[in-house]
């Protein structure tokens, strides 16, 4: 007989980056800034379509107590405030561009499983 008593839990070790990282809309604009550089709030609002404001400044807040933007204040008239990506958001390139090419390579793929498993459901 065997024993199937449970061993130790083997954790995922990339689930605190995955949560940390690929949380809604924290790519997004973690993509926007290390891809255009300092911006403006407006000008990251822009660049996302379907994202609030109201979420956008809980995203760049979050983001700029992980360490991975930097919030510049301006005091001029009318006040100015800039957010670009630190170098630590920058180390993310490689990786953005390593899942940018899987999903140029797997995408259709995921998507032609999708089909197929809704048109056998449905």
């Amino acid at each position: 007989m065997t024993d199937v008593t449970p061993t130790a839990v083997d954790p995922c070790p990339i689930t605190p980056v995955v949560d940390l990282f690929f949380g809604r809309w924290s790519t997004q604009v973690l993509w926007v800034l290390t891809r255009h550089g300092r911006m403006r709030f407006n000008e990251v609002l822009q660049r996302i379509p379907g994202l609030t404001p109201k979420v956008l400044t809980q995203r760049l807040r979050q983001l700029e107590r992980d360490g991975l933007l930097v919030r510049t204040y301006y005091a001029e008239m009318p006040p100015r405030v800039e957010y670009e990506a630190t170098a630590l958001a920058e180390t993310l390139s490689p990786v953005f561009t390593s899942l940018t090419q899987w999903s140029e390579q797997h995408l259709a793929a995921v998507l032609d499983a999708r089909a197929a498993y809704d048109a056998a459901e449905g």
